[in-house]
């Protein structure tokens, strides 16, 4: 049995040698490799991921031409891994490399397709908690996820799902919306979380609204069937309107047209046809976006020892 870990590097250099020492601890006994893909950083995390992969055959480092975001390179490392099970952690040593074992144990004993990790004790910046929190809610609506399901950058992945997950080719993959479009065997399990050391967390809001809007419109076309609710409601209430209006106005002929009225009707349903233009404008958008190739990632140089190129 091989294990794949995958770590997307966005300016990790002060820590990805002593993710990477961790995982070779972990696993030097068995047959194992490490997928390191940098993330177009801005720091030295380039020269330090080449400086770790040529001294160990079992480490591939592909290098991307510019930052496409967190679950453009873990696809990419998911392209290139090879392993029976693929886990996936960050490069900031939140996730200790010791607790994969756990989430092995657990896919093998109950013989599940993905693992998800959970925490009981969350250490991330508290923006990063409320982004969680409520893409947990928004993934409950959207993409029909389990409600007890906790979704998480820490995972595990068998083999036969990666293969499933790579033949995604659109330019903005959102991994666990791809998880949970292939498969229904799923858990999570109980592991720690360490306090960041070193540096900030790379989560801005403009990168968590970007992956919201993924989710939004590439995994499901539920916010066009709400909009399509909503326009039904409103077309009940306009028409209950202008039926208690008209019977006003017969049983009372005196009684002045209401200029309060039309102005909250014009206004309503005015920002009610831009939101919804938006909506279909960003489907639109991403369709055009897609059609015209834009590619998930694009290779700078890479170190595969004697595995191929990805073309």
């Amino acid at each position: 049995m091989k294990i794949s870990v995958v770590i997307p590097v966005y300016n990790g250099a002060n820590t990805i040698a002593e993710v990477v020492a961790s995982v070779v601890e972990e696993f030097e006994y068995t047959d194992y490799e490490i997928v390191l893909v940098n993330d177009g950083s801005r720091d030295d995390s380039e020269k330090t991921c080449d400086t770790i992969a040529q001294g160990n055959n079992n480490i591939k480092f592909i290098s991307l031409r510019k930052n496409f975001g967190e679950h453009n390179a873990v696809i990419c490392g998911l392209n290139y891994s090879t392993g029976d099970y693929t886990a996936i952690i960050d490069d900031d040593f939140q996730n200790p490399p010791s607790e994969i074992k756990k989430l092995l144990e657990v896919s093998i004993a109950g013989c599940y397709d993905v693992v998800f990790s959970k925490y009981n004790d969350k250490k991330h910046h508290i923006l990063r908690n409320i982004g969680s929190k409520i893409n947990d809610k928004i993934a409950n609506i959207l993409l029909s996820k389990p409600k007890n399901l906790y979704l998480s950058s820490f995972k595990l992945i068998n083999r036969a799902v990666v293969d499933e997950i790579i033949k995604y080719k659109g330019p903005f993959p959102y991994i666990d919306g791809l998880i949970l479009r292939v498969t229904n065997n799923l858990t999570s399990v109980e592991v720690k979380h360490q306090k960041r050391v070193i540096g900030k967390s790379n989560y801005t809001l403009r990168k968590l609204i970007s992956l919201y809007f993924n989710m939004f419109f590439n995994f499901s076309v539920k916010p066009l069937r709400m909009f399509t609710v909503s326009g039904f409601i409103i077309f009940l209430v306009g028409l209950g309107f202008s039926i208690a209006f008209l019977i006003e106005k017969l049983l009372d002929p005196s009684t002045p047209a209401g200029w309060t009225s039309i102005i909250i009707a014009i206004i309503t349903l005015s920002g009610f046809q831009i939101i919804f233009l938006g909506l279909i404008g960003e489907y639109l958008g991403k369709q055009y976006l897609d059609q015209n190739a834009t590619p998930q990632w694009v290779v700078k140089s890479s170190i595969l020892h004697n595995d191929k190129e990805i073309e």
